[in-house]
């Protein structure tokens, strides 16, 4: 390490702890937020830039209505970007739905492709069944979180 670096640390460190917080807190993981998606209309452009031990971290409440089951393609799947919720389709009439929040460092994933759920700020990519991690960086899976079908309606449970 360079003495440039230990005396940035060390400035960091001081007015992380005038300010009464830790230097973890600092370092703790953000993201980028220049996403885009074009996979669902109804997409809104939110990003909670941070991430949770919770399954459903940052995901609307219960009863939100996310969209037609019919526009989930099978094999594929939605980001609803407003929800932070990615809804999926392995096989016909299968839905199965993760945090839209990247394990690695918070980012929004933003596509789903090729069988993957895609995270754009490194290149993390996600099981569409299980939301185990694919390609790295990431290493621990997307929550799952509950959904409902109903009336051809796919729901938070």
């Amino acid at each position: 390490m360079t003495k440039e670096a230990l005396s940035r640390r060390n400035a960091l460190a001081g007015a992380a702890a005038t300010v009464g917080i830790g230097l973890p807190v600092l370092a703790a993981c953000g993201g980028d937020s220049g996403s885009t998606s074009t996979d669902s209309a109804s997409d809104g452009g939110s990003s909670d830039g941070g991430s949770s031990d919770s399954p459903s971290a940052g995901a609307s409440s219960s009863g939100t209505t996310l969209g037609a089951a019919a526009d989930i393609p099978v094999g594929g799947g939605t980001v609803f970007k407003d929800a932070k919720v990615v809804v999926t389709q392995p096989a016909e009439g299968e839905f199965k739905c993760f945090s839209a929040i990247c394990t690695h460092q918070g980012c929004p994933v933003s596509s789903v492709e090729d069988g993957e759920i895609a995270c754009p700020c490194h290149g993390s990519k996600f099981s569409i069944e299980d939301g185990s991690p694919q390609a790295g960086p990431a290493t621990a899976p997307l929550g799952e979180v509950d959904v409902t079908v109903e009336g051809g309606q796919i729901s938070l449970a």
